[in-house]
């Protein structure tokens, strides 16, 4: 049995600081029972970053990719850049995060879809996962996935209702949920925690966003994936360590590390 839990995608890059450092945030994992984390990666500026990272200890693991508001920096010479890391680095595990968000703005919509096929067939030709980002674009996430003929699929920060997760999980893809789970009034996300499969289950912080209670309202952390994984043991009335067991299965099963 796992008795170890992973953060499937943490931004470890944004809460490195002058007060923090990776060893810092690796021990309070530790404390926490977390032993895995996985770097998504979201705009140019920081690919870099996340590989370093991810090759300066064994067990964080990193992912090549542009974040769909970043679309317009997308350049050939980028897609080369990540083809070259992903080959040459066996850290990194995924292509991500990558998809569509219309939430902040739907002027470039086109470009984001344009982005996002191309990412994806990215990951096809390095026979790589894909962690996607989809807020507020279900409908076109799911339909470019499927002319895609994606598989090996992970939405990352699932925020869709029980019917959509069933649609996706039909395909075979994997859903990672997070810390909003254990919002109060996060009815819909509490309902998808209680009918997801738990086969294709995983769990994630985001951090250092969408801080789970107890810390709501602070930078979240790695380390507070342990949480996300209370609260969803509670809500399906399972024993704390089976759940812990079965996703961490399915995130090494899923990212092969």
């Amino acid at each position: 049995m796992k008795n170890y839990l992973i953060d499937t995608h943490a931004h470890i890059d944004m809460g490195i600081n002058e007060e923090t450092t990776l060893n810092d945030i690796i021990s309070e994992m530790n404390e926490f029972g977390v032993k895995k984390a996985i770097i998504p990666a979201v705009e140019i500026a920081t690919q870099d970053k996340v590989v370093e990272i991810a090759n300066s200890d064994d067990n964080i693991f990193g992912m090549v990719g542009l974040f769909p508001s970043e679309a317009k920096t997308f350049t050939t010479e980028f897609e080369k850049k990540m083809e070259k890391i992903a080959k040459s680095n066996k850290k990194i595990v995924a292509v991500g995060e990558i998809g569509l968000d219309y939430y902040w703005d739907k002027s470039f919509v086109d470009l984001q879809k344009e982005v996002f096929i191309k990412q994806i067939k990215l990951a096809q030709k390095l026979d790589l996962p894909i962690v996607v980002h989809d807020r507020e674009a279900h409908k076109d996430c799911f339909d470019i996935l499927k002319e895609q003929k994606s598989e090996n699929v992970l939405f990352h920060c699932f925020s869709g209702s029980v019917e959509f997760m069933k649609e996706c999980v039909r395909e075979g893809w994997y859903i990672a949920l997070g810390g909003v789970v254990t919002f109060k009034n996060a009815v819909k996300m509490k309902d998808v925690a209680r009918e997801v499969p738990l086969e294709k289950l995983v769990l994630e912080t985001d951090s250092p966003y969408l801080t789970p209670v107890p810390y709501r309202g602070k930078p979240n952390k790695p380390a507070y994936v342990r949480y996300v994984a209370e609260e969803i043991a509670k809500i399906r009335s399972l024993p704390l360590e089976e759940l812990i067991d079965i996703t961490t299965t399915n995130a090494e099963r899923f990212f092969g590390i």
